[in-house]
């Protein structure tokens, strides 16, 4: 009997634009046969929207048949794929949000709020016919013109529609945090792992905490977290203080003690020994040259357990 050969997830980095609300990928670029890329997942919510075309969606384990005029909100850290019918070509556009730095602007310091409208507006991935939600609809079409023209004013206007469409996501959601949950055999096993991590990677982190998170022993945790992402629970938290140091510096000036403390490494020393284990370059080279080393975290790949 043959052996299936294992299917690849690629981890697909992205970073919003400074002073932007969200990033909008649209035009004629996104028009385009779908199908040849990997299983893969973003550090961002994304929203799309098929403008035409038909095809199939993989969103986890699930299949889903996509048409025109249907649109899709999928959680960062979510494995999916989109696949065009025989390969014909597809209309869609797409937006990435960063759900809890936006959620921290509007609501300021009342972290628990945040964090727990967070995980009810990322708790799940699901794809719906536009006719069915034509408030869910309207809100993400016009999101996606305020970013095409930027009017006077449309960052003002997209964070106001951005929040109206979080939160009928959140009403949307409401009560399927149980449904999520039950996932317990799935590659969604780690999935709250992955969560916390992304929104509390400057704190000091152990693999106890992240098993108990996911509700698993710290030794089982180990087992399926290395299966599933092939990586280690360490070396993940490392790829993703790493990539939000490069974030920083690119927007501060601050020494690199104040980076590594941001970005929860202890020191240093720690802060520079896994940076150059992630990109094989310091962080004060980085820094110089940023431009040269982008691509390294842009494609970094992770290699999913069988049968995903």
């Amino acid at each position: 009997m043959a052996v299936r050969k294992k299917q690849e997830i690629e981890f697909r980095y992205y970073e919003i634009p400074q002073n932007e609300p969200c990033m909008a990928l649209l035009g004629e670029a996104w028009i385009r046969p779908y199908g040849m890329d990997s299983l893969h997942f973003h550090n961002y919510m994304e929203i799309g929207f098929c403008y035409d075309g038909i095809g199939e969606m993989v969103l986890d384990e699930r299949s889903v048949p996509y048409k025109s005029d249907m649109f899709t909100v999928i959680p960062k850290n979510f494995p999916h794929n989109t696949s065009s019918d025989q390969m014909s070509l597809s209309s869609w556009e797409y937006l990435f949000i960063d759900v809890e730095a936006f959620l921290r602007e509007i609501y300021g310091d009342d972290s628990l709020y945040t964090d727990d409208l967070s995980a009810v507006i990322n708790n799940r991935a699901w794809a719906e016919d536009a006719a069915k939600h034509p408030e869910l609809a309207a809100l993400i079409k016009s999101i996606m013109d305020e970013m095409r023209y930027k009017k006077e004013f449309y960052v003002e206007s997209v964070k106001g529609l951005l929040l109206s469409l979080l939160i009928n996501i959140a009403r949307m959601n409401h009560g399927k945090v149980g449904e999520v949950r039950k996932q317990s055999r799935s590659a969604s096993q780690v999935s709250f792992a992955l969560h916390y991590i992304g929104a509390h990677y400057a704190e000091e982190l152990t693999i106890g905490d992240l098993a108990q998170i996911s509700n698993m022993s710290e030794t089982h945790f180990r087992r399926v977290f290395q299966k599933i992402m092939n990586m280690t629970p360490s070396d993940y938290l490392n790829l993703v203080r790493v990539q939000m140091a490069c974030e920083y510096m690119k927007k501060h000036t601050d020494s690199m003690e104040l980076v590594a403390e941001r970005c929860g490494f202890q020191s240093v020393s720690t802060f520079n020994r896994n940076f150059k284990k992630v990109l094989n370059i310091t962080p004060y080279q980085w820094k110089i040259h940023p431009e040269n080393y982008e691509t390294k975290l842009l494609g970094y790949k992770i290699s999913a357990y069988k049968g995903w």
